[in-house]
């Protein structure tokens, strides 16, 4: 079980067996003030947890001015567009399309629907539905009720004045090829030179693409509590199973009295076998965790490099050799890291994280792993002739000159996992 899922299951079995006795968790607050004070750092230095602590710190503090639920003060977009409805005096018909239109909207303001079968579907004139749409696309904010990526932006673009024709032209027609940076391409096509293709192209990146976007029902953050924490010394690494939400059992004195001195065969018999569950999940949580605790430490063991020099330095790794390690079988670490999280200065990674799989010997002796391989492609990108960007069988023979085979076909997915667009976007 993970640290979360433990914490339940804890909570369950000290409500259903009166023999377990569950430590107060001020007083386990109070011994561990060091390793939480530890932990606290950690979060507070990991950029990701300042945004979403920054972010819920924001909203409660806006729920504390409104006094009221997030639900009460948030307008959704249905709601807002019927506002705006309401308040034109359209006539009848007209506004029950134009209703109904708005309910068709998906989250991003957009309509995936074709008009036609909308009017067949809800049994109205389609030239009734067509001015409805007209009047939707009409309304606040700019871009709603587009029926395409560049409808969405040539409505914006219209509602601007002046009108920038070169870039209404653009959004219109180019899109594809202003994706790909393709603006020779464009400048010939439409007339125009390079230098007002690109700024053409930045108002048209100044556009909300997703106009709706802005009412959708803010997610809640789900928090991964770890089950091991590191801290980094300059000559060593210290782990510790967090057992913050796990509280220290134990078996209550008073029952285990009860249970010598009663008289009664039934009280006995029933408190014997609780007393039996309660030491073997005390036992069952104590071998959980010198089992993560072990495992941990021998990944923290063999993934060193990771852990001193950061992304890009894991080494092939199986389970296998972390079960070879500790001493337990394969399948008693899998159950072990399936599921659990490590915090350390970098950040908060899951266990499975680490175990990498080898993708053959390059130089001899010396496997590579998938996470060596994308460091070595993101630094030979950094490092091409932006005027002639590396093809991907180019980036492929470079990397089998530096000890790392890979197929074309590889290579270009690991481009796309680093986000590293292909040979045309990165021409400058």
């Amino acid at each position: 079980m993970g640290a979360q899922e433990l914490s339940e299951y804890i909570e369950t079995a000290v409500q259903e067996n009166p023999v377990l006795e569950a430590a107060e968790s001020s007083e386990e607050y109070d011994e561990s003030q060091g390793l939480l004070r530890k932990m606290e750092w950690l979060m507070d230095s990991d950029p990701q947890n300042q945004y979403y602590h920054r972010e819920e710190r924001e909203l409660q503090s806006d729920l504390s001015r409104s006094g009221g639920t997030a639900a009460e003060r948030e307008e959704d977009l249905y709601s807002h567009i019927l506002s705006q409805l309401r308040s034109i005096g359209l006539e009848t018909q007209l506004m029950c399309c134009a209703e109904l239109l708005a309910g068709c909207l998906d989250q991003n303001g957009r309509l995936d629907e074709d008009i036609a079968l909308l009017a067949k579907e809800f049994g109205q004139p389609p030239k009734m539905m067509e001015r409805a749409l007209t009047v939707l696309q009409s309304l606040e904010p700019a871009g709603i009720g587009a029926r395409s990526l560049s409808e969405c932006l040539c409505l914006q673009l219209k509602r601007r004045m002046p009108v920038d024709r070169l870039a209404l032209s653009i959004a219109a027609e180019y899109l594809e090829a202003l994706a790909k940076n393709q603006y020779g391409l464009i400048a010939r096509a439409l007339g125009t030179s390079q230098a007002d293709v690109r700024r053409a192209a930045g108002v048209i990146r100044s556009l909300e693409p997703r106009p709706g976007a802005a009412f959708a029902p803010k997610e809640r953050v789900g928090y991964i509590v770890p089950d091991i924490v590191m801290t980094t010394f300059p000559d060593h690494f210290e782990l510790s199973v967090n057992e913050r939400f796990s509280p220290s059992l134990s078996i209550s004195s008073y029952y285990v009295r009860l249970m010598k001195e009663s008289g009664e065969t039934e009280v006995r018999d029933y408190l014997t076998g609780k007393a039996r569950q309660a030491k073997w999940l005390i036992s069952a949580i104590n071998q959980r965790r010198n089992t993560l605790l072990s495992c941990a430490e021998c990944i923290v063991q063999l993934q060193n490099d990771f852990f001193r020099q950061g992304p890009g330095h894991l080494h092939p790794l199986s389970l296998s050799d972390v079960a070879q390690i500790v001493g337990i079988h394969e399948s008693t670490v899998s159950r072990a890291v399936r599921d659990k999280y490590l915090q350390c200065s970098m950040g908060v990674y899951p266990l499975s994280y680490f175990f990498v799989r080898r993708l053959g010997a390059g130089t001899e002796g010396n496997p590579s792993s998938p996470d060596a391989a994308k460091a070595l492609l993101k630094a030979l990108i950094a490092q091409e002739d932006k005027s002639k960007p590396l093809s991907d069988q180019k980036l492929c023979e470079l990397m089998a000159e530096q000890g790392c085979t890979l197929s074309r076909r590889t290579v270009a997915k690991y481009r796309d996992e680093l986000n590293i667009p292909g040979t045309a976007g990165r021409r400058c």
